[in-house]
């Protein structure tokens, strides 16, 4: 049964002007059909296409932006790698894991207000971090393909100003609902009760 306050919601998301991927709008229309987000802000994580969009609680977007993601294939975080420092990560180990993520505001140990997506894993979304000047992170987020931007240990760098204007007001003092897309397997072996509902 329907939480009441949440029936006036549309059944589909409103991607505006963006064209995300197809996977991309399935999921974001069966979030608003099945009210999986209960009622909070929401954010879609399409690794494939590197590209993340952040909707409003009535699945208006609030804003899309290409991404740095984990720079190895895979859709599984390392048990207990959120526990060990970065320098021990192997190259096959910096994975984005897919799945849903009720995400929480909180900061790193720098002290920088972070969103956490799965804080047992040490997976987040922040502002983008150009630190080692030849990982070029900031040419990776300009570049218009998408090849060049799996780069992260795992966490999800976006751009300053995205994180300020979008993620930060939206996520930055409540919980959300974080899906990231699969890409080595199947929408429907992560997210269970997935169902296409038709795009819009």
């Amino acid at each position: 049964m329907l939480v009441p306050s949440l029936e006036h919601l549309p059944r589909v998301a409103d991607f505006a002007q963006e064209d995300p991927s197809s996977e991309a709008r399935q999921m974001a229309n069966w979030v608003m059909d099945a009210r999986d987000h209960r009622g909070m802000p929401f954010v879609i994580v399409d690794k494939q296409q590197v590209r993340v969009f952040v909707f409003k609680p009535d699945g208006t977007l609030d804003g899309a932006t290409p991404a740095l993601m984990g720079s190895a294939v895979g859709d599984d975080s390392v048990l207990g790698i959120g526990e060990r420092e970065m320098s021990a990560i192997e190259p096959h180990e910096r994975t984005t894991p897919a799945g849903r993520f009720v995400s929480q505001p909180g900061t790193n140990s720098s002290g920088e207000d972070i969103v956490w997506v799965d804080y047992e894993a040490a997976v987040s979304m922040h502002r983008v971090r150009a630190k080692e000047p030849s990982e070029r992170r900031l040419e990776r987020l300009a570049s218009a393909t998408p090849t060049d931007n799996r780069i992260s240990f795992g966490c999800i760098n976006l751009p300053v100003t995205f994180y300020e204007d979008v993620v930060k007001p939206a996520l930055g003092s409540q919980r959300g609902v974080v899906y990231v897309l699969p890409e080595t397997r199947p929408v429907q072996a992560v997210f269970r009760n997935f169902k296409v509902i038709g795009a819009s």
